[in-house]
């Protein structure tokens, strides 16, 4: 049997789990001090859910799970193309619309929902992108005011400052600004989203490498031709597409949330419209937000508003938007850098064989202030010390000096 995981998994050692849980609950003390209620949903999910929810490029990535039984059997003697009625969830946000939509009569009009979990992407596997990995969502459903994005945004900026993260920025945009755009230089509203997926890529590619793209996909030249102009003219500003666009409800929208964020970080972070933001996942219906940090190389945040997602369960338009923190970039930044993660203090007790019960009872007390283990005592205590610290234990005490924390062993520094 092969011991190595699988490409695109990882197991993680007692030091760095202890990483990934203190960050997760730093992550989810902060979003419950701003009223958000936690809420778990399964990792599979049908297949019909999966590949109607209008999740982009993802849709090509579900882990999709044969039938099983006398389905698949039936299945194969029919001949049927259709072997699979389940998959694992691609992200957080089509679980928590189906979630809403089953258990909506037990909810408030306005919910505020966290979700943490494992989601699962078939992604070739290369540094950056895994197979397995982890969210850290929060989303409010029943708000249809811009107060959900401002919200939304200072509860994720705040997160992620307090797990030491600095030097950020929110970069915000509205999809309905860019379809303005884009119909305003002669794109037919069919094209609006393969244009979007080109221009997604204006910092990697630049203005040149965006309009080749354009023209490869034989959308109309003169439409390219028009696009290709604003590109050049190099203004993306609000305030400039506003006056080519028209004045609009979409523009006064994204100001308020620009102006309302920068006045609540009051400096911390800065927040900008970044007309090319557009996020990969089709079921967006509004604003798009992101936070970069260059120093880490892209983005750590994506969200966005999604109107209509859950109205595929409903079959009613019901107001929903979300922030994902990027957990498994932001992990491998802060063990990179080898971060220092603040830990309970942990004692070791050491004792004899018929010392154990009577060491485990003398426990329970002190583990209201710290972790306490029980260990049976080694005939080489220097060397136990040693090993005791090495596993992160902060001071080690023989069974008869418990009592006593004068006596205690301090370990480490």
């Amino acid at each position: 049997m092969r011991k190595q995981t699988l490409k695109g998994t990882a197991d993680y050692l007692p030091k760095e789990n202890a990483v990934r849980n203190s960050l997760m609950l730093k992550i989810r003390s902060t979003y419950e001090s701003y009223g958000f209620s936690s809420i778990a949903t399964p990792m599979l999910e049908s297949i019909e859910n999966l590949d109607n929810s209008d999740g982009g490029e993802n849709l090509k990535l579900i882990f999709r799970i044969m039938k099983r039984g006398e389905k698949l059997k039936k299945a194969l003697e029919a001949g049927s193309p259709d072997l699979s009625d389940m998959g694992l969830r691609y992200d957080l946000t089509l679980p928590l619309a189906r979630f809403y939509a089953n258990n909506r009569n037990e909810l408030p009009n306005v919910c505020k929902f966290i979700q943490m979990g494992d989601v699962f992407r078939a992604e070739q596997p290369q540094n950056g992108r895994m197979r397995q990995f982890t969210q850290c969502d929060i989303d409010i459903i029943g708000n249809k005011s811009n107060t959900a994005e401002i919200e939304l945004i200072c509860a994720t900026c705040n997160a992620l400052e307090n797990i030491g993260m600095s030097n950020f920025t929110v970069n915000i945009n509205d999809r309905r600004i860019l379809s303005r755009l884009l119909a305003s230089c002669g794109f037919s509203e069919e094209s609006f989203n393969t244009v979007c997926i080109s221009f997604d890529k204006l910092d990697k590619v630049g203005a040149e490498g965006v309009v080749a793209e354009l023209r490869e996909k034989e959308l109309d030249s003169a439409a390219v031709e028009k696009f290709e102009q604003f590109l050049k003219n190099g203004d993306f500003s609000l305030e400039y597409v506003t006056k080519l666009c028209g004045d609009c409800e979409e523009f006064a929208q994204v100001k308020t949330i620009i102006d309302s964020v920068e006045s609540i970080s009051d400096g911390k972070y800065s927040v900008r419209f970044n007309l090319s933001l557009v996020r990969g996942q089709s079921y967006y219906t509004g604003t798009v937000f992101e936070v970069v940090c260059p120093e880490y190389g892209g983005a750590i945040a994506g969200g966005g508003r999604y109107d209509n997602l859950i109205g595929k369960f409903t079959g009613e338009v019901i107001p929903a938007v979300g922030f994902s923190i990027g957990f498994e970039r932001i992990f491998g930044i802060l063990v990179s850098k080898e971060a220092a993660i603040a830990e309970t203090d942990k004692l070791a007790i050491l004792c004899t064989e018929e010392q154990f019960a009577e060491g485990m009872k003398k426990a329970i007390p002190l583990r209201k202030e710290m972790n306490v283990s029980v260990v049976l005592k080694a005939s080489k205590v220097g060397k136990q010390f040693g090993a005791l610290e090495a596993q992160g234990y902060s001071f080690a005490a023989f069974f008869d000096d418990v009592e006593d924390r004068e006596k205690w062993k301090r370990l480490g520094k």
